[in-house]
């Protein structure tokens, strides 16, 4: 493990990250999702992915990374653009998991201004607003009014499982990216794309994948067996289809 600094708005973010077979020419990136970090991906892709230098990166509030302040999507995609500048990487690959897939999907629509030429991995990834259901609705819609009334204390009994035992920084981080659509910036994604899903994914339903794949030009779609964390026991698909995908490009 080795840690980085980089400096985002005035203020500075310490980043924990691993390189694996860093004599490697071909680099992915591979970003964890919301409340895991980099052991999780490493564990799953370190094997299938050996003929690549591996980056596995903590973002900013998860692992060993730290985080200063609320931060949203395109602030995530802001800081680990500075950490691949600053320890000069050149990548070809971002592979990103649920809310990590958001990330690299902001960074390749960033990066394809000035360099082009990528392969985007998005695994059950985050980004597509999916209608809440009634019984969340009505959570919401009491944990206002409890709140306008100053009973702010009962926010640990309506907030999601995602949402429980995080700092402040890190729960107003949650609120603001649990809200994002990113329907326009996958529409403007020109690099190749493969998108793989758990069939039976309940956190980010396989419609939200299929949408992502209508909106992303260059795209194919992967269903596979398994739930939001399919991708431990899928890895070596994954890894295979990324190798045939990486020859052809």
């Amino acid at each position: 493990m080795a840690l980085t600094s980089v400096e985002f708005d005035g203020l500075k973010y310490d980043l924990s990250y691993e390189v694996i077979n860093p004599h490697l020419e071909n680099k992915i990136l591979i970003l964890h999702g919301w409340s895991a970090n980099k052991e999780l991906m490493k564990r799953s892709f370190l094997e299938p992915l050996k003929d690549f230098c591996q980056i596995y990166l903590d973002l900013p509030g998860f692992g060993n990374s730290s985080v200063q302040k609320a931060l949203n999507s395109n602030d995530y995609s802001d800081i680990i653009k500075k950490f691949i500048e600053t320890k000069n990487l050149k990548i070809n690959v971002f592979m990103g998991h649920s809310f990590g897939g958001k990330i690299c999907s902001l960074l390749v629509q960033n990066l394809e201004k000035n360099a082009g030429n990528f392969i985007l991995v998005l695994l059950s990834s985050a980004g597509i607003l999916a209608d809440k259901k009634l019984k969340i609705k009505l959570k919401i819609k009491l944990f206002k009014c409890l709140k306008f009334i100053g009973f702010k204390n009962f926010r640990k009994f309506f907030v999601s499982d995602d949402g429980k035992n995080l700092s402040e920084a890190m729960y107003q981080t949650f609120k603001n990216v649990v809200n994002e659509d990113l329907s326009y910036e996958f529409s403007q994604i020109n690099s190749k794309t493969l998108i793989f899903w758990g069939i039976n994914d309940e956190a980010t339903p396989i419609k939200s994948g299929k949408k992502i794949h209508e909106l992303v030009k260059n795209s194919e779609f992967y269903a596979l067996d398994g739930e939001h964390f399919f991708f431990m026991k899928q890895a070596k698909f994954i890894s295979d289809k990324i190798a045939e995908k990486f020859k052809d490009n």
